[in-house]
């Protein structure tokens, strides 16, 4: 496991699900850690329960409240050396049903999102000479799924962005990594699985296996698997890592 002592790691989308396994598995790593969300019952849940996770109620999708609340994180538990862009949303509509706001909603929360916190700090990052940058991406940045096209849409320049920056930053001690996972056991999966059940008629165990079917392993991907990936990247091991986005998804991709 990487060390992490000293480190202040930034987590958005952190009070549940992905985000909150990979606020703990810092933790637990030597990090503090500060995790960010629209609601604040379940950040104060997290920070409750382990006394090195703090949080700030934030939007993503806001420039303006990313960078303040940036700057508070900073101002309570020093620099941030590390970013996770976690926070993201997966509508599921048809081609020809998505409206302009639509996709424009899927556009701000998983890409301008993954932007203003990734903008926010990195020229700290920067100065400092040593910064990790990292993106829960998804499968669907990677290639395409039926019904979800504003999501992979997001998704794809979510990656498109990582790759970019990484030659930007290439230079200094920043690296800049985003992680796929393939479908993964978290509430947004349950959502999905309603939806299928809904619109299809299937039983739950017939919606699982669609799913399911896209990884070769024929499983779910768990919260911790991306948890323990990202710790990675975070690690010296991982130094000359950068540019790269890596799927976790059984061999899907």
């Amino acid at each position: 496991m990487a060390d992490l002592c000293g480190k202040h790691a930034l987590v958005t989308g952190g009070g549940t699900g992905v985000g909150a396994a990979i606020a703990v598995g810092l933790v637990n790593a030597g990090a503090v850690v500060t995790i960010t969300g629209r609601r604040e019952a379940p950040l104060q849940e997290m920070a409750t329960a382990h006394p090195a996770i703090n949080y700030v109620v934030c939007d993503v999708t806001d420039s303006d409240a990313v960078k303040t609340s940036c700057g508070k994180a900073a101002e309570t538990t020093g620099p941030i050396h590390i970013v996770v862009a976690n926070a993201g949303a997966a509508e599921s509509k048809p081609f020809a049903k998505i409206t302009g706001d639509d996709f424009r909603a899927m556009l701000e929360v998983n890409l301008l999102g993954v932007f203003n916190i990734w903008q926010a700090v990195q020229a700290q990052m920067v100065q400092a000479d040593w910064g990790r940058l990292i993106a829960v991406a998804s499968t669907a940045g990677l290639k395409g799924y039926g019904y979800v096209s504003a999501y992979c849409a997001a998704k794809h320049g979510v990656v498109g962005m990582t790759r970019s920056l990484a030659l930007e930053l290439a230079r200094t001690g920043v690296t800049v990594n985003a992680v796929c996972p393939g479908y993964t056991e978290t509430a947004l999966l349950e959502r999905t699985l309603k939806n299928i059940e809904k619109k299809t008629g299937m039983s739950r165990e017939e919606a699982k296996k669609t799913l399911r079917r896209d990884n070769p392993q024929g499983r779910f991907i768990l919260p911790a698997e991306i948890a323990e990936t990202v710790l990675w990247l975070c690690g010296e091991g991982a130094k000359s890592v950068t540019g790269q986005a890596i799927s976790i998804s059984g061999g899907e991709v």
